[in-house]
């Protein structure tokens, strides 16, 4: 075993706190008490908690339009998330932003937005300040397979590869463009060489396999750090939810688009259900430890969204608050 028992406990942990964070909002968006858009990151867990474990909180990341996950792996507070996500005061970009504006930069998570590919300059432009300043930080910019259809990527690319920056741009491959089927949208070309004709190194790697994510991070962020940057890590992987929302599959609705024996199969490599796996057969926690860390980010979830409906809403004559002029 190459990890430790409370480092491999941790990352489950992490992963589990996503996933119950995550289908916690369902039943609130069902009955409207949630009203923003808010797109789920159940399925994708395992990125967001590998790639941030090999990160420290003077490392940046940028996320986008489904970034609970990343805000949460990042450091990023619970109550204050979902209580953004009630568009509460109290919520981390106080009630103003929403499921898709989120941010905690006190943890080095220095923001997310529903602009396809919009953050990836902006890690590109945070590693070159880090640069400047001759610091050791890293930037991660997270985006999905949709991002690769914007110039802005490919401009990133250009610039984080002519100055050597340490910036590492990760790509959710999900498959799914919004409601769009990849092969309705790309060639049959896997996404991580996009990157090789900048001379940047990339790789595609199996993003529900948390240890195997945490190990090309690791190596990612090192090569960084030594000045080695900038790194293309593609993750395979399958939101298990609707693009927003809880479900693309109603039963006659017009966004029933992706088929259910496909669904299922992927269901079946469930990130979370297979690292839970491991770590029983492995003998690293027993099923009488796993029942009482669930149970314990099950009460915490719940506390949070106490906390977060007990909150007030923000003050109509406050509206213009946090707007620069």
């Amino acid at each position: 075993m190459d990890y430790s028992k409370e480092f491999l406990e941790k990352l489950y942990k992490m992963m589990l706190k996503i996933r119950f964070c995550e289908e916690s909002f369902v039943d609130p968006i069902l009955k409207k008490e949630i009203q923003c858009p808010v797109h789920l990151y159940s399925g994708e867990e395992a990125i967001a908690a590998g790639v941030c474990a090999a990160l420290t909180e003077k490392d940046y990341v940028f996320g986008n339009h489904r970034s609970h996950g990343h805000y949460l792996a990042k450091g990023g507070d619970i109550k204050e998330l979902i209580a953004e996500i009630y568009c509460k005061e109290t919520g981390c970009s106080k009630g103003r932003g929403g499921s898709m504006h989120i941010i905690a930069p006190e943890k080095g998570f220095l923001g997310a937005a529903p602009i396809v590919a919009g953050t990836i300059p902006l890690a590109v432009g945070s590693a070159l300040a880090s640069k400047i300043r001759k610091q050791e930080a890293v930037s991660v910019s997270f985006f999905g397979d949709g991002a690769t259809g914007e110039g802005v990527l490919y401009e990133s690319l250009n610039f984080a590869a002519l100055k050597k920056l340490p910036v590492i741009f990760i790509c959710e491959n999900n498959f799914y463009s919004t409601h769009l089927h990849i092969r309705e949208c790309r060639p049959p070309a896997p996404i991580y060489k996009i990157a090789q004709p900048f001379g940047i190194s990339s790789i595609q790697v199996d993003g529900n396999d948390v240890l195997k994510i945490f190990k090309i991070a690791e190596k990612a962020v090192r090569l960084c750090r030594q000045g080695k940057g900038p790194f293309f890590i593609e993750f395979l992987t399958y939101r298990l939810r609707g693009h927003v929302g809880p479900d693309d599959n109603i039963q006659g609705s017009r966004a029933d688009i992706r088929p259910a024996k496909e669904v299922e199969e992927w269901k079946r490599k469930d990130p979370v259900k297979r690292f839970e796996k491991f770590i029983l057969e492995n003998k690293i926690l027993e099923e009488t430890k796993i029942q009482e860390i669930k149970k314990q980010i099950q009460d915490e979830v719940k506390q949070a969204h106490n906390f977060a409906k007990q909150s007030p809403n923000p003050l109509k004559e406050q509206v213009n608050k946090y707007v620069f002029k």
